[in-house]
């Protein structure tokens, strides 16, 4: 069975470090033949503040239902301050349209985090919020978080991880992503 694995995170800057470290980890997910959902930054920009006055039903339809059929979810946020930015938590926030399915929430879902930031304490704080809120959306985090501390040239334009400890922490949570969605996956299926 195909594992179905939703990508999500970045900044309001095209190509940032997020945005790359959040594609290098999804790598063992398409090495692997998974079916795979990216919602970078420009996608989460173009959402509205999750119930605000901008926000219209069908809102993040896309990313709600994306989420609603997947087996993983991958997760990348700068640390804006020591946690989470506005752009990832809003995004997070519409997964509340998931609240009264039969698989609430991330429930069923194993779940990656990275957290990106200049330094190594911001980076850490913001891996801690992130598996907060999946705990309280009932995912299931990966062992494996990768705190990346973010610098010129981390990665090659073309979007290689230059970084041989990143490179590793990487892969290793797009890799535990990928057994954990399978994991999942197959459970579904037997109950279909």
């Amino acid at each position: 069975m195909k594992a179905k694995i939703v990508a999500l995170g970045g900044t309001v800057t095209p190509a940032s470090a997020t945005e790359m470290a959040l594609r290098y980890a999804l790598r063992p997910a398409v090495e692997s033949g998974a079916e795979v959902r990216v919602f970078g930054g420009e996608y989460l920009c173009s959402l509205p503040h999750y119930l605000g006055a901008g926000h219209t039903p069908g809102d993040g339809n896309e990313l709600v239902e994306a989420v609603r059929q997947a087996d993983g979810v991958l997760i990348a946020a700068p640390g804006y301050h020591g946690t989470v930015s506005g752009l990832v938590k809003n995004a997070l926030d519409y997964f509340e349209d998931l609240a009264g399915d039969e698989r609430p929430y991330l429930d069923g879902r194993a779940v990656g985090l990275i957290a990106c930031a200049s330094g190594d304490q911001a980076a850490m704080g913001t891996v801690q919020t992130l598996r907060s809120i999946v705990h309280a959306l009932r995912g299931w985090p990966t062992p494996m978080a990768a705190t990346v501390r973010t610098y010129p040239g981390l990665f090659s334009p073309e979007g290689e991880c230059l970084d041989d400890r990143v490179r590793v922490q990487l892969r290793l949570v797009g890799e535990q992503v990928v057994r954990g969605a399978r994991s999942f996956a197959q459970k579904t299926g037997d109950e279909r």
